[in-house]
């Protein structure tokens, strides 16, 4: 299960180049999801030599106080035998390092890049790759030292501040702790064991090892320790023996201290019994199979997680849209497309798919008839009023027959009140349209992308409008004007005719208009305006969805249209004035998405390979 390993390593990578390690989302992210092993232990406890001992090569920092001043990630490949070693690092990606000692080199350059020349540390991590035949395939965590004080060039937090970043690693469950301690100090006192005995109460993800265990005083041994009885853990402890000093300040080879660190366990009569299980080689070999088992252990729940965050990124890439075009023809599709799925949106409110168009005929089937209804016709046609009118019609003469120019003048002057409903019904279908509009923005979320362009559909389509609103007006006005103008003779054909035709002319001019007389002209007037009313409440509705509603759905948008086709590639794009943040999102949330489909599709053959 090698690649299992190697996969991870991939994918680890993968997710340091694009960061995710570290973005906010609702899911844990891949990274905290990997497997991988933490190197803990206090100041000169011996952890850059354990790590070296893995390697086999010399290329960690060394010195007095702090050196391991910022998280180092490091992933060990095994290559075939006879290849070359090198090194990668995150940073320099296309940089291959043969010679490690300028991968020292680099990490307290890269160290004080982050940090300067001083003694802070940093939680920005290092990622080094190691490519070697004479490594296993493994992941390691190389974290700060714990220490108990702080020195000159420090500030008063070091302490706490190094215990926050260790345990920011340690307490993630599928982190794998190798705690260090040192043989040479009691191990009660040790500071990996103490905050591993914390972050992971009953050792479930904690390998020991002992250090220094050539450097104990005469006398003493480590056994006790090693065998599980002085802490126990529930896995074996493993004790190193490292270079000392003077090996490394004469470049001691490295494979040859590992020949001398079997020799010292094969022929130390204290160890012998436990030296099969102990050095470097073998640390190297159980970190790495048990990486193996745990990896294996986690494969359903990372094949979960991903799934999971491949939905969430789909939804939230669709949520962010589509990438703008660089071509002015791109440029101009996109805004048509947009344009249309706003206009698709206003019409699905009028044709009763959205809410919303249903008001519109409130105004026609309950509106317009009460306003109607609420016209003063009875005080239009009061005696005072129709003897005034007549009368004033006749002039010097009286009538004969009928006062028809007295009918005319009542009938207009009634008819003309039903202006006023008219366009009150204009006026509240616009009122209805335009907060169509302006919903259907809001539910357009390819507008929310683009705040101009927002704006500018917004304004076309209120401007539209209002130009529909006011040749809706003009047409359902001359409705009425149309009543006014031209009386129905037939209705008054068939009305009763007056017996004293004009009444008695012995009678001064004042007195034959009696009472009975104009009543019954009144009468006679507000059945024709009644008429008129139950004619105009049926066309006035058809005027007012012929001129505002239908001509809203089949031109809403088109003098926009017809001003978009006029403009060039550069005032297209004010038009697409997408926030740069959103920009940098959504190719953020792509590459994810592809390293996330990627990782899906490995995780997954393997998975059917078991």
């Amino acid at each position: 299960m090698e690649n299992l390993i190697q996969l991870v390593n991939r994918l680890q990578r993968a997710c340091t180049a694009l960061g995710d390690h570290g973005e906010e989302s609702a899911l844990p992210t891949l990274w905290d999801a990997l497997p991988s092993i933490a190197v803990v232990g206090g100041q000169s406890s011996g952890k850059s030599s354990v790590l070296e001992s893995i390697v086999g090569k010399d290329f960690l920092p060394r010195g007095s106080g702090i050196v391991t001043r910022r998280p180092l990630v490091l992933q060990l490949h095994r290559i075939e035998e006879g290849s070359r070693e090198y090194a990668e690092f995150g940073h320099l990606p296309r940089k291959r390092f043969t010679d490690f000692a300028a991968v020292r080199k680099e990490i307290a350059d890269e160290t004080d890049r982050e940090t300067g020349r001083s003694k802070q540390i940093s939680s920005v991590p290092i990622y080094l790759s190691i490519y070697s035949p004479n490594v296993v395939n493994l992941t390691l965590i190389d974290l700060p030292g714990l220490t108990k004080v702080a020195v000159e060039g420090q500030s008063d937090s070091i302490v706490a501040d190094i215990e926050s970043m260790v345990r920011a690693y340690i307490e993630k469950p599928n982190c794998i702790i190798l705690a260090v301690s040192p043989a040479n100090q009691d191990l009660a006192t040790s500071d990996a064991i103490k905050i591993s005995r914390e972050v992971d109460p009953k050792g479930e993800r904690t390998f020991g090892v002992l250090t220094k265990i050539d450097l104990m005083d005469k006398g003493t041994d480590a056994v006790d320790i090693l065998e599980g009885r002085a802490y126990k853990l529930q896995f074996p402890w493993i004790g190193v023996v490292n270079r000392s000093q003077a090996d490394i300040n004469k470049n001691v080879d490295m494979i040859a201290a590992r020949r001398r660190e079997k020799e010292y366990f094969s022929s130390t009569p204290e160890y012998r019994h436990l030296a099969s299980r102990m050095g470097s080689e073998h640390l190297g070999r159980v970190m790495s199979k048990h990486l193996e088992t745990v990896i294996k252990s986690r494969i359903p729940g990372l094949q979960s997680l991903i799934n999971k965050t491949i939905i969430e990124l789909e939804n939230e890439l669709s949520r962010l849209g589509k990438p703008i075009a660089t071509d002015a023809g791109g440029k101009l599709y996109m805004v048509m497309e947009v344009c249309r799925t706003f206009d698709g949106i206003f019409k699905e409110h009028l044709d009763g798919v959205r809410p919303g168009g249903d008001k519109i005929y409130n105004v026609f089937d309950s509106q317009l008839p009460a306003a109607l209804k609420r016209l003063q016709f009875d005080k239009q046609l009061s005696m005072d009023n129709v003897r005034k009118l007549i009368t004033e019609a006749d002039g010097y003469q009286p009538h004969l027959i009928a006062p028809e120019q007295g009918y005319r003048r009542l009938i207009e002057s009634s008819l003309i009140s039903i202006k006023g409903p008219a366009e009150a019904a204009v006026d509240a279908v616009h009122a209805i349209l335009k907060d169509l509009v302006h919903k259907s923005i809001s539910e357009t979320t390819e507008l929310k992308q683009y705040p101009s362009l927002r704006v500018e559909v917004n304004g076309a389509a209120v401007e539209s409008l209002e130009r529909m609103r006011d040749e809706s007006k003009k047409a359902t006005l001359q409705l009425v004007e149309m009543e006014c103008s031209y009386l129905t003779v037939d209705f008054f054909r068939k009305l009763p005719q007056d017996i004293e035709k004009g009444g008695n002319p012995t009678h001064s001019i004042f007195d034959r208009y009696n009472e009975s007389y104009l009543r019954r002209i009144g009468s006679n007037v507000l059945s024709y305006v009644n008429m008129v009313c139950a004619s105009l409440r049926n066309s006035i509705p058809k005027s007012v969805v012929y001129c505002q509603v239908r001509e809203a759905k089949r031109s809403l948008l088109d003098h926009f249209f017809t001003e978009l086709g006029k403009k060039e590639g550069k005032q297209l794009g004010t038009l697409l004035d997408e926030d740069p943040a959103i920009m940098q999102r959504r190719v953020s949330i792509a590459k994810r998405l592809e390293l996330y489909r990627s990782a899906q599709a490995e995780i997954d053959s393997v998975a059917w390979a078991k």
